[in-house]
């Protein structure tokens, strides 16, 4: 299964405060911020299994080995979900994961957590959102994470790589899991505009999934690499650099069908 899971390297709207409950002042692996895309492209299904994914992944033994084996032994989570801007209602605050038992408890408390899609897609600022978080969890240190999934480009808010570009010069990463199962026009090319416009900041990477079938094992693979910091993932090459990806391509399309969100594309 995991041959089926392309990997691809990269480099690298004003919304309300985020209401977390901070993490214990420790020294940790890692931060770890996980945006979840519930915007109303996703159908049932791909939001049941992202769920499902996500809950299985933090119970799985893999993830609970991965975060042991770091030196301080215990890394910080939080967790929200996204569309068009984020609802509080989805923040699963910041937690420290030093065991199995904090790990099945934080994934108990995601899993419990209503589902609810809603208008638009603004990964622009589900980044926003996320990079604030880090400023609210009183845990230190080196690596700081924000974890992207979704299934279409940004149509809303902030020009996505604005909102990248500020996310790395503060020294976050962001890793991308673009879902391609069933990619509308737009996001013919969501690997690639993962790649390029969304992820970046050193040994980010973007996993795409392209069948339900490979959810629960891309999830997981996904977070034991960012707990563990491995960097030993395969690069392959990219699309010919003569036909670069349009950052701008969900606005634009967005703007075609439903003006006037985006009056000022073309300045």
């Amino acid at each position: 299964m995991l041959g089926a899971l392309a990997i691809v390297m990269c480099m690298g709207c004003e919304l309300p405060s985020p209401a977390v409950v901070p993490a214990a002042g420790l020294a940790v692996d890692v931060e770890l911020v996980l945006a979840v895309d519930v915007s109303r492209s996703m159908d049932l299904e791909e939001f049941t299994l992202q769920r499902a994914g996500y809950v299985e992944a933090l119970r799985h033994p893999d993830f609970i080995d991965a975060v042991l084996s770091g030196q301080n032994h215990r890394v910080a989570i939080t967790y929200f979900e996204w569309a068009g801007t984020v609802r509080e209602e989805s923040v699963v605050p910041w937690q420290i994961i030093d065991s199995a038992e904090s790990a099945a408890a934080f994934a108990e408390r995601l899993e419990a957590r209503p589902f609810s899609g809603f208008r638009g897609t603004s990964i622009s600022g589900a980044v926003i959102y996320g990079a604030g978080l880090f400023d609210r969890n009183n845990a230190d240190s080196w690596r700081r994470v924000i974890d992207v999934s979704g299934d279409g480009p940004n149509n809303f808010g902030t020009p996505v790589t604005r909102a990248r570009d500020a996310a790395v010069g503060r020294g976050i990463v962001i890793n991308g899991l673009p879902i391609l199962i069933r990619p509308s026009r737009t996001a013919g090319q969501l690997d690639r505009y993962y790649a390029e416009c969304v992820t970046g900041g050193p040994g980010s990477f973007v996993l795409p999934i392209r069948a339900a079938s490979e959810f629960a094992t891309a999830i997981r693979r996904k977070l034991v690499l960012e707990v563990s910091g491995g960097t030993d993932i395969p690069a392959i090459v990219k699309a010919d650099a003569t036909a670069p990806v349009d950052c701008m391509a969900g606005e634009r399309d967005r703007r075609i069908y439903s003006d006037p969100y985006f009056p000022e594309l073309d300045r």
